[in-house]
């Protein structure tokens, strides 16, 4: 840089700061401040001719930001809002220096409980999911409520009734959601919404026989070249897994369910970078048997599967949940006692490894459990059981710490995303935030 000791002043609302070029800098490039120096980082005079700048803000609001880009620490007074201090981040363009100063990098074995939100909707939550940006969205029957990452809830998303079965972030500002057809009124299938107003910006159609139908959809997911995929179960042959561009809406593709399986009905779906395959996993009890398995939409083909059908099943492999683990060429399933099991991919038709964990939780079960998730991020694996949720790490995948809060009872469902680990409880709508501790600031 430039001349970084040069001092600059600020008038903020007839507040006098004055700092350094060096501190201001901090605030980076596309920050309104960055607008100051030129494209050697060198400070450059107003329009007077000095350097002192008039700012028309808050100017409490202001001193703790310069405290954040001098000393890479947020202290916020008592007076100050919280909320007000982000709103003034985001006109400075600062709000990513907050939120790397509220909470760190996502590590399970760091997290703590943050806050504890209850819901509004009436009804048991069914689905929660991260938003990239560090916000949620919470899926209460045929309601979606959204929020941002200060926990500031939006307009509610409501379905007139269509019960919603999937909700994934297409960014920070959209979602897209999946509902159930209603009968006679041709609905259903899912649409794109404005995360900050609830708008319906486009719904995405099946085409069979070069007609529009209506459907139900189900699981989602997303690829790396804007792809949408969905479960699909229509009233004539539309069973199986539609693709979908993200930017336009149109559909693409769609791999028709084979005979015997199933893929219409599926629960999960999650595509796997590495071999551009979609992993699709219909389970238990939504079908009375397991279907797992990886389809290549290059050539239509369903490259591996695994399915229970046949095989002696009791309660202790009944399969609840599967995700694939593309590092390992493996996929890892859970039964209700969170016992884990694992699956080869490089064998065609592979069985269940399993290993068990936590047989201490027989016969502890409470009145209305809920079935275990599965979570994979950054190496670690997250298995969510009645309240808990516990963190797996390592090549043998050993049990490394356990998260919980007593109250909203057993966890449904849980996301990561934007740094933070979010589960939604089953009674009174209650959803928990898990964040990492900032590390310390470099001196």
């Amino acid at each position: 840089m430039g001349i970084q000791k040069d001092s600059v002043r600020f008038n903020v609302s007839g507040r006098i700061f004055e700092t350094t070029a060096t501190t201001i800098a901090n605030a980076g490039r596309n920050s309104l401040f960055g607008a100051m120096f030129d494209d050697n980082w060198d400070l450059q005079p107003n329009a007077t001719g000095t350097t002192e700048h008039f700012i028309d803000r808050n100017s409490d609001c202001f001193a703790v930001l310069l405290d954040l880009l001098r000393i890479g620490e947020l202290h916020v007074p008592p007076n100050i809002p919280e909320k007000l201090l982000y709103r003034e981040a985001m006109f400075y363009g600062l709000l990513d220096h907050v939120r790397s100063a509220k909470w760190g990098p996502f590590d399970g074995n760091k997290l703590h409980l943050a806050q504890s939100i209850t819901g509004r909707a009436p009804g048991d939550g069914t689905a929660i999911r991260a938003g990239p940006d560090g916000g949620c969205c919470v899926a209460h029957g045929s309601m979606v409520h959204v929020y941002d990452w200060m926990l500031e809830e939006h307009p509610p998303i409501t379905l007139d009734y269509q019960r919603v079965n999937d909700v994934i972030w297409a960014d920070s500002k959209s979602i897209v959601i999946s509902a159930c057809e209603r009968l006679g009124r041709g609905e259903g299938g899912m649409g794109l919404f404005s995360a900050s107003t609830g708008e319906l910006r486009y719904k995405f159609h099946v085409t069979h026989e070069n007609q529009v139908k209506s459907y139900t959809a189900g699981a989602l997911s997303f690829s790396s070249d804007y792809k949408l995929f969905s479960s699909c179960k229509g009233r004539s042959n539309e069973y199986g897994i539609g693709v979908w561009d993200q930017v336009t809406g149109k559909q693409i593709d769609f791999f028709y369910e084979p005979p015997g399986w199933s893929l219409g009905d599926a629960d999960r779906l999650q595509w796997l970078h590495g071999t551009n395959c979609l992993l699709v996993a219909t389970l238990f009890p939504r079908k009375d048997n397991c279907y797992v398995s990886l389809l290549d939409f290059r050539d239509k083909s369903m490259v591996w599967s695994w399915s229970d059908i046949g095989a002696p099943i009791t309660d202790e492999r009944r399969v609840r949940d599967a995700i694939a683990m593309e590092d390992t060429n493996s996929i890892c399933v859970v039964n209700e006692y969170e016992d884990l099991g694992f699956m080869d991919l490089r064998f065609a038709a592979g069985s269940v490894r399993w290993s068990s964990r936590s047989r201490l939780m027989k016969g502890k079960m409470p009145d209305e459990p809920c079935y275990p998730k599965l979570a994979l991020h950054d190496g670690q694996l997250f298995s969510s059981m009645n309240d808990s949720i516990s963190v797996f790490c390592g090549p043998d995948w050993v049990l490394t710490s356990r998260l919980r809060n007593s109250y909203g009872g057993s966890i449904c469902d849980f996301s990561i995303g934007g740094d933070r680990l979010f589960s939604l409880h089953s009674e009174e709508n209650v959803f928990d935030i898990w964040e990492t501790q900032p590390p310390p600031p470099i001196m």
